[in-house]
């Protein structure tokens, strides 16, 4: 290899080769490929966006999120395909797809829903908003007092904090960070004749081309907002900026500008065997992905081609990489714009949805107590997040908590368990926390809070080496009359209040002793040498998770073969793990019935004949995020029924600490079956897949429309009303009667 970084791309790649289904043999009848896959979920958010039946305001919010996840696919997966490709590897994935091919076919399908993302934008969305009197507008469709609104809003804000930078001899082209929108100018000199020559100028007939560049400001919104006649307008400042570019530009003529944005290569190399300080490791490579390779560039699509030639070149950018947009760059300032107006207009968004106390939390409001008592269950967001706040800040203030441990993997910026983690070490409680310094995008936040929780006392550990902790596991350590006694909440997703109002997932508190030792191991695990040699009721990752899997769905085969009942659902955000696709092949062969709803990316071929004819595959998309992972085996009747952290993916078993946990309390137990129930029969959002690659809806003609998300918002509300009227009977005392006593 010729540099570090080669070394630690060729490194990078052989990890991946040595981990991610292998011993699989790629065939393509057998398997999609994961990229594909991906892309295919990103279009299913795409197609809510266009579903009229959504509220208008949610279907901008849908379009936004399509945008977002698509840059994130960019300098992700990607880059990380780039990678393979500049060391030349050349192994195809389990799809039977080299590493160019994939990228081809990824170029292809991208453009194709980049086309159809701004045809919704552009056909659909902003006549709809102008219906309602939300005008998204250019500049030059302003009326003049618009135009002049927005010309003093040029000269009051955005004039003092633009950076004009020109390019010369003497100052080279600039840093562009990745996915920040720029303007970018050709000019000439009035008086050309004063001009010396310069290297970096271009040539246009007997005149000298001047080029500069200017970024958009991010620390002001990206649309100015003023009133209209008829409701309010909106226009992007870019545009604001190109019309008065030339008062940054004195002294020139300017002949032509353009809009464009670079996307980066973000997937970080880390070398945590030569790391002496993790922490100090990965700051530096957050830093250093202002740096990354740029694997795309976007800009306007009338770009002038002098100016696309320029630019091109001083990025070194091949020309296959260039999209050019039919719109405004970007369009994720749609959820900006959806935040700022989606409360003046109701009835354009989603019914409001008001989280309600679990149910199974009633009486005393302390929280251990209710834990002590039973095993508790809550369904988020359908309930609040409040008693895992509660759980921590009473452990956090009790005297006879003794210690608290915490996996934490991304948390709010304003987090409420943060600071009962702080507020417990600074009570003299015993408090360790690993902190994932590695959660993609969230390093620069954990790393803040990792240096506030070891100021405030806590023991902070950053995992184990080579390996994410992307486990959602709680325990408090109590001494009580009787002895010892642990509290768990474990979970399936992250300790984060504010998606917990936006993703679905499931936790649980117990008290169970089984549960207690076992988390106690882990913790010990974790934080130092020990690796137990079974375990009583936790499955954990990357060493038993796997395997534990394709013993359940073995024993479900030879139940099959048996003529016994057999069943399989299984509910994640991805399935891409070789081995589990083929055990469940395998599974479908043997006559076991295999329900799947998978959100993401799904690797496995459903429906084909003779190889995977007893599965079905659906998606569901909705106002909620499906993040939950629920792994349902009938075993001959006592229906084992599991929580986790983990995909079915290889990162997740072979390369990520997880936990997996069974249900054991039987109205826990019947809720998560309810659960399943209700998202199975589920007809409005489901998207179900075909044998080839494609997703549809369900024909609802003679079908009953069924809405699994509303439903579980209406059980949660219903719930909490009859816990409302069951209180207010047990308060209410009625009154004795009067005596005949004098």
């Amino acid at each position: 290899m010729n540099s570090k970084n080669e070394k630690k791309k060729s490194q990078k790649t052989g990890d991946k080769k040595n981990t991610d289904n292998a011993g699989i043999e790629s065939n393509p009848e057998r398997f999609f490929n994961r990229e594909l896959s991906w892309l295919e979920f990103n279009d299913r958010i795409l197609f809510e966006s266009r579903d009229t039946k959504h509220p208008l305001l949610e279907r901008i919010k849908f379009l936004s999120i399509t945008a977002s996840n698509l840059d994130e696919f960019y300098i992700v997966r990607v880059a990380s395909l780039r990678d393979m490709q500049s060391i030349h590897y050349n192994e195809r994935d389990i799809s039977g797809l080299t590493v160019d091919e994939q990228l081809e076919k990824i170029d292809q399908k991208t453009r194709s829903s980049m086309a159809l993302m701004y045809s919704t934008y552009s056909r659909s969305l902003l006549p709809s908003l102008q219906v309602h009197g939300i005008s998204i507008l250019d500049y030059e469709q302003l009326d003049k007092k618009a135009k002049a609104l927005a010309d003093r809003y040029f000269m009051s804000t955005l004039y003092p904090i633009l950076t004009p930078m020109a390019v010369d001899v003497s100052r080279p082209f600039p840093l562009i960070y990745s996915r920040q929108l720029n303007i970018c100018i050709l000019a000439v000199r009035r008086n050309v004749e004063d001009i010396s020559t310069s290297v970096n100028s271009i040539s246009a007939g007997d005149e000298e081309l001047l080029f500069a560049t200017l970024q958009v400001p991010t620390v002001v919104p990206r649309l100015f907002e003023f009133r209209t006649s008829n409701g309010i307008g909106f226009v992007p400042i870019e545009q604001i900026i190109r019309a008065n570019i030339h008062l940054l530009f004195t002294g020139v003529d300017i002949i032509s500008t353009g809009f464009y944005r670079v996307m980066r290569n973000a997937d970080l190399d880390i070398d945590e065997d030569e790391a002496e300080d993790l922490l100090k490791e990965i700051e530096e490579q957050v830093r250093m992905r202002r740096y990354g390779e740029i694997i795309r560039l976007e800009i306007n699509e009338d770009m002038d081609l002098n100016l696309l030639k320029y630019i091109s070149d001083a990025l070194e950018i091949d020309r296959k990489d260039i999209f050019c947009v039919t719109g405004p760059i970007d369009l994720t300032f749609l959820m900006r714009m959806y935040s700022g107006i989606a409360h003046s207009y109701p009835a354009l968004c989603d019914a409001p949805h008001t989280p309600q106390k679990p149910s199974m939390f009633d009486g005393t409001d302390n929280i251990l107590d209710q834990i002590r008592e039973k095993d508790r269950l809550m369904h988020l967001p359908y309930e609040s997040f409040e008693p895992v706040a509660a759980f921590l800040d009473q452990a956090a203030r009790d005297p006879k908590v003794l210690a608290i441990k915490q996996t934490l993997y991304r948390v709010s910026k304003a987090s409420p368990i943060i600071e009962s983690l702080a507020l417990a070490a600074q009570n003299g409680k015993q408090v360790m926390a690993l902190v994932e310094l590695k959660a993609r995008f969230d390093e620069e936040n954990n790393i803040n809070w990792a240096k506030k929780l070891e100021n405030a006392g806590c023991h902070v550990i950053y995992g184990l080496v080579g390996l994410k902790t992307h486990s959602k596991i709680t325990l408090v350590v109590r001494q009580e009359e009787d002895g010892i006694r642990r509290y768990l909440h474990l979970g399936t997703g992250n300790y984060n209040n504010i998606t917990a109002k936006i993703y679905t997932d499931i936790g649980l508190f117990t008290a169970s002793e089984p549960f207690g030792v076992d988390a106690s191991e882990f913790f010990n695990m974790l934080s130092g040498f020990s690796q137990p040699p079974e375990w009583r009721r936790f499955v954990p990752a990357p060493l038993w998770m796997k395997d534990f899997f394709i013993q359940k769905i073995r024993k479900e085969i030879k139940n099959a073969k048996e003529g016994k009942k057999a069943h399989i659902i299984a509910k994640m955000n991805a399935l891409v793990d070789g081995k589990i696709i083929d055990a469940l092949y395998d599974a479908s062969d043997a006559g076991v019935k295999i329900e799947l709803i998978v959100r993401g990316i799904c690797c496995l071929r459903p429906g084909v004949p003779g190889l995977s004819e007893n599965i079905k595959v659906c998606s569901i998309t909705g106002r909620f995020l499906e993040h939950s992972r629920i792994y349902y085996f009938f075993n001959e009747g006592a229906e084992d029924i599991y929580l986790s952290s983990a995909d079915w993916m290889p990162r997740n078993l072979d390369r990520r600490v997880e936990l997996m946990f069974p249900i054991e309390d039987e109205a826990c137990r019947n809720r998560v079956k309810e659960v399943l129930d209700i998202e199975l029969k589920d007809t409005l959002r489901s998207h179900w897949l075909c044998s080839d690659g494609t997703y549809h809806k369900l024909d609802l003609r003679g079908k009953k429309k069924y809405d699994s998300q509303i439903e579980l918002i209406r059980l949660a509300d219903e719930s909490a009303k009859a816990k409302d009227r069951e209180r207010e009977h047990k308060a209410f005392v009625p009154a004795e009667p009067p005596s005949d006593r004098q």
